[in-house]
């Protein structure tokens, strides 16, 4: 079959065994990536790869790329701006397009009037090691006109897995047998070699790029062997900062086939009491339907919510339902809920933050700020 007779749908059977795998199955740093997926698609290598490449091509993959745990690369949050409506697009302009930092940039509403719904610019954010988090936020402020912000960096991660395809036709209450995971929340140092052989790791697959033999055009691009850019990238797996091969499907967006892989984003709230977080959010990352589930401490303007989640879904009512089953299972486990909360998401960007250092300083000599101004004290 040639690249143009491919289906480029995601629910082409073919194209669907694929994705189901390749959104967010494959953990950590493999040599063959690629033929992991296919061994578990249970296809042909070459099937995969030209499905994929067809898919990239197309649009309906907007990226594939090795990703990181970026929460153990570089100091991180989420973040709520509140902003006079009318500046509200242009601010979501600004960070999607001309601030590399910023990663997810999701204009979001509630359905009334409830605490914190007067915040309604929502991105993710990431400044290189040994800068501020505040004080790049403080500059975006003034950039976009805002009004304040609030920082909720991630304590703890009970789940972080994106996969559309895998879960369509969920059951609401579907869940794991066992509690989730706790991953930890800490910066590791890395060396300038290290930053090279990473830089090169994640980033983005260009169609053609996409073949057997994956790494070895990355390893003459970092200025190493094949074999010590193999050695860096596990010794960086085995230090927990290696996320997982990633094939990245829009959010929202329409894509090119007519298609919309999920209608709704839903960013849920609970809060729970002071020392029963790492309970209640390893029941929450138990359920299947969360792609993102953290401890973070939203503080007063949010009602002190300090277990939230993402999940995405076709159907309003059926992520409500999601929700719903969510919360009966946190009060049959005995988890007083004190408050809880939706944020459904509207207008989206979604990218990977930059993390690199020497991309940090090359960008604020572009917006007229001197470096060494922005660094943690």
């Amino acid at each position: 079959m040639t690249a143009s007779a491919t289906p480029v749908t995601t629910t082409d059977p073919i194209n669907a065994r694929i994705l189901a795998v390749s959104e967010d199955q494959i953990q950590g740093f493999l040599r063959d990536p690629l033929g992991e997926i296919a061994r578990r698609a249970d296809l042909p290598t070459d099937t995969v790869i030209g499905h994929i490449r067809a898919m990239l091509t197309a649009g309906t993959i907007r990226r594939v790329r090795q990703t990181l745990l970026a929460t153990n690369l570089a100091d991180g949050a989420l973040c709520a701006w509140q902003l006079p409506v009318e500046r509200t697009d242009a601010a979501f302009d600004f960070m999607s397009q001309q601030d590399p930092f910023s990663g997810h940039v999701v204009v979001r509403s509630t359905d009334a009037a409830t605490p914190g719904s007067n915040y309604r610019l929502w991105t993710t954010l990431k400044v290189p090691q040994g800068y501020s988090l505040a004080k790049h936020a403080e500059l975006l402020l003034k950039k976009v006109g805002g009004e304040k912000f609030r920082l909720m960096p991630a304590k703890k991660l009970f789940a972080l897995g994106v996969g559309h395809v895998r879960r369509r036709g969920m059951e609401p209450g579907s869940r794991a047998d066992e509690l989730a995971d706790v991953l930890d929340v800490q910066v590791a140092q890395l060396t300038d070699a290290e930053w090279r052989v990473l830089t090169a790791l994640k980033r983005e697959f260009r169609p053609e790029e996409l073949h057997a033999d994956l790494w070895a055009a990355r390893a003459t691009e970092a200025g190493v062997s094949f074999a010590e850019f193999c050695r860096v990238a596990e010794d960086l797996n085995a230090r927990k900062i290696i996320g997982r091969f990633s094939t990245f499907l829009e959010h929202v967006k329409t894509l090119s086939t007519g298609e919309k892989v999920t209608k709704f984003n839903a960013l849920f709230h609970w809060a729970v009491p002071p020392g029963r977080e790492l309970d209640a959010g390893r029941e929450v990352g138990r359920h299947h339907i969360m792609t993102h589930a953290y401890w973070r401490e939203g503080g007063p303007e949010f009602r002190n919510v300090n277990v939230m989640g993402v999940a995405h879904g076709t159907d309003r009512e059926v992520v409500l339902a999601h929700k719903a089953a969510i919360d009966r299972h946190l009060e049959e486990a005995g988890m007083p809920i004190s408050y809880t909360n939706v944020f459904w998401g509207g207008r989206s960007e979604i990218k990977p933050s930059e993390i690199s250092p020497f991309a940090y300083r090359d960008w604020c000599v572009s917006q007229g700020v001197d470096p060494e101004t922005m660094r943690a004290r």
